[in-house]
């Protein structure tokens, strides 16, 4: 008997389990399943306010090579790297003897052609004198004196041509600056033999550099120019004071582009500082202005898959990938532009699971 209570006891006991568990599972069927929400956003027109980082390069703002116009010997150098000078101011001075002879011979020239200038002169004028009598004079002979003057008259002024070119040729053994700078090279010594061909011609005599003020020269991408502009004002940093921070503004642009980099020159002037020398790398920070007019989405609506980039429009409670193109991105902000206005419905966070023709059934527009 104690073993029948003992089988009946288990019995009961698996029957109100399975009783429970029915009505658990009775309870869960009957609990509602929660529909899904699609969070959705509303395109906005405004601008972003970004900038770029792109490498500059500071260059004398005026720069020269300094090479002798004749072949010369270096008499005397008056400046050495680094010397600041004025514009004029002798630099050096070399001599070339041979150009004292020809300058003798053109000065002899030109007395000799002075002399027989004069002298047909006179004989013209003696001719033009006697042949107011009648008779005197045959026209022939006073034309023949007179073509005589005008040709002596040409040599004559041939002569003076010569004359002043050989004397600018002597003003050429002294090199002048030509702008007020300093001498950043010095390539020569007394005694060197330069001049425009030949082995003393290879290098310049000096490089003079104006270091007042300097350029900051930018190459901008061609992706970037339609938010460029002239009024521009960029920061800027070299390695040497890097916890220093240089504005700048931009003062000129080539208005074209590299063919090999496909970039704009874009050069900006900059006041010389003690810190800041020719040659130097800069970091630049370059602001880029927006268009007021560009539609605005949350960078993570912009779908960028394999077969392009999308936005996934909700149109009719289906979604529709929209190709666009997209632009700068700021914060969470990406520019697009494409067949989207501002009263479409767009999806917050765009991914490859959301698929093309999805039934969408409840959506919650977001800010």
């Amino acid at each position: 008997m104690k073993k029948n209570l003992t089988i009946a006891a288990v019995l009961f006991t698996a029957i109100t389990m399975m009783e429970g568990c029915g009505s658990a599972e009775s309870k869960e069927a009957k609990a509602p399943v929660a529909e899904p929400e699609t969070e959705v956003v509303h395109p906005v027109r405004g601008s972003l306010s970004s900038s770029i980082q792109l490498p500059g390069e500071l260059v004398a703002f005026q720069q020269v090579d300094l090479y002798a116009k004749i072949s010369s010997f270096v008499r005397k150098l008056y400046a050495d790297v680094g010397t600041e000078v004025k514009a004029g101011q002798l630099l050096a001075t070399m001599e070339a003897p041979e150009l004292n002879s020809q300058l003798s011979g053109a000065e002899s020239r030109l007395k000799a052609q002075e002399a027989i200038y004069l002298s047909s002169k006179a004989t013209y004028e003696r001719l033009l004198e006697t042949s107011k009598t009648p008779g005197t004079i045959s026209p022939n002979d006073l034309d023949i004196a007179l073509a005589r003057q005008k040709s002596d008259l040409a040599q004559l002024e041939a002569a003076k041509a010569s004359h002043r070119e050989i004397g600018n040729n002597r003003d050429y053994l002294e090199i002048r600056a030509p702008f007020s700078g300093v001498i950043s090279a010095r390539n020569v010594s007394a005694g060197a033999y330069v001049g425009p061909a030949g082995k003393g011609s290879d290098a310049p005599i000096f490089t003079l550099q104006e270091f007042k003020k300097l350029r900051l020269v930018v190459s901008v991408p061609e992706a970037y120019l339609p938010y460029f502009n002239n009024k521009t004002e960029v920061k800027f940093t070299v390695k040497s004071v890097a916890k220093d921070t240089f504005t700048a503004k931009v003062s000129r642009a080539s208005g074209a582009l590299d063919t090999r980099l496909r970039s704009q020159r874009t050069e900006m002037d900059v006041e010389n500082q003690p810190k800041l020398l020719p040659g130097m790398i800069a970091e630049v920070s370059m602001p880029l202005a927006g268009d007021t007019a560009t539609l605005l989405v949350p960078t993570k609506a912009v779908l960028r898959s394999t077969t392009g980039t999308f936005v996934v429009k909700i149109e009719n409670g289906k979604t529709v990938w929209v190709p666009v193109k997209a632009g700068r991105s700021a914060g969470d902000k990406t520019e697009i532009f494409g067949n989207v206005s501002t009263d479409d419905t767009i999806v917050k966070t765009a991914t490859e699971e959301v698929r093309d023709g999805g039934e969408v059934k409840k959506v919650k527009l977001t800010e």
